[in-house]
């Protein structure tokens, strides 16, 4: 896989909340270290994702804000 964008993170699909429209899919990134992203469900269905699978997640933003309280 050759993308575009810099921030590739490797993981383990460890949930899946499957939705009428999209899917949240959640990877753990490192031990205790996870990452959610919402994907529609036709993308979720062609990839075959399931708990265990190997995984991306790829994150391309021309902004990432932080805030604090």
């Amino acid at each position: 896989m050759k993308i575009s964008a810099r921030n590739n993170l490797k993981g383990t699909v460890k949930k899946i909340i499957p939705g009428v429209v999209s899917t949240e899919v959640t990877l753990e990134i490192a031990p205790g270290v996870e990452v959610v992203s919402v994907i529609t469900k036709s993308s979720a269905d062609q990839m075959h994702l399931s708990i265990g699978k190997e995984a991306y997640m790829v994150i391309k933003a021309t902004d990432v804000m932080v805030g604090v309280d």
